[in-house]
């Protein structure tokens, strides 16, 4: 039977809706007329999709975060995705992974021993990830490698973006770059088992070559998971925190920080 003109109406709208909903997961939370600018839209047709969105709990509204000075008025209204929505995305076998993570902790007498146990695995696992990326990180400028990670990332389904922040004196230099992970694949496993986050850090700080904070994480409940890697000479983000979740590596000279790095992850 040929498809009616209301059944092929019906299905351009869940397709174009669908890619709104995509839009948001690649960039984060966004505005209608981010949206409208990326897809080439009206503002007023994405406004549509998202009022479908909203109402099946799939996008939820919040402020836009302004960082430094902000203008006058009411800060702009921006678009996230809920847990919901994510869960549309997901194609991980999570009951599994959770299932396999707890035998491990239980098979060596749960507890502490297998909460260790559990971190060893995971640093395992993104040490062979992070194998992966020292090959495009070493090719990049050092000034670059941020970028870097974030391109590496996103191949690998985390929808990773940078930006730069600046510092907070008069020189208006860069004090550093916040890796955002837009997407996390195992979210759900690491709420559960919190050393997936930790050793993704300890990765990070390995291949950069400097110590890095994890400021926000998806499996904590925050829109986007991310990382403050500071500017050479830089030794806390700039809220202001202290990096307390660093993990150190030898030295700072390019050289040294890629042999540590190799080392580290081998």
């Amino acid at each position: 039977m040929p498809a009616t003109a209301a059944e092929v109406l019906l299905e351009g709208h869940r397709a174009t809706r669908d890619r709104v909903a995509r839009s948001i997961l690649d960039h984060g939370p966004s505005s209608a007329a981010d949206l409208a600018s990326r897809l080439g839209l009206t503002t007023a047709a994405v406004r549509r999709h998202i009022d479908g969105l909203l109402a099946a709990g799939l996008v939820e509204s919040r402020e836009q975060r302004v960082y430094g000075s902000r203008g006058r008025g009411r800060p702009a209204k921006v678009f996230a995705l809920t847990e919901s929505g994510r869960d549309a995305f997901y194609q991980a076998y999570d009951q599994l992974a959770a299932d396999a993570l707890r035998w491990i902790s239980d098979a060596v007498g749960g507890g502490k021993a297998g909460e260790e146990a559990v971190a060893a695995f995971a640093r395992a696992r993104f040490g062979e990830q992070g194998q992966k990326y020292l090959t495009v990180l070493g090719q990049a400028e050092p000034d670059q490698r941020t970028e870097a990670l974030a391109q590496a990332l996103s191949a690998d389904g985390y929808a990773a973006t940078v930006r730069r922040v600046p510092s907070a004196g008069a020189a208006k230099t860069p004090a550093g770059a916040q890796l955002c992970q837009h997407h996390c694949p195992v979210a759900h496993i690491a709420e559960q088992f919190p050393q997936l986050c930790e050793a993704e850090t300890e990765v990070f700080s390995q291949l950069l070559g400097t110590h890095v904070q994890r400021l926000a994480t998806i499996a904590h409940g925050d829109g986007v998971c991310t990382t403050y890697v500071p500017a050479p000479g830089a030794a806390s983000s700039p809220g202001g925190r202290p990096v307390s979740d660093a993990v150190p590596t030898a030295g700072t000279d390019t050289d040294q920080n890629s042999a540590s790095a190799r080392r580290n992850l081998a």
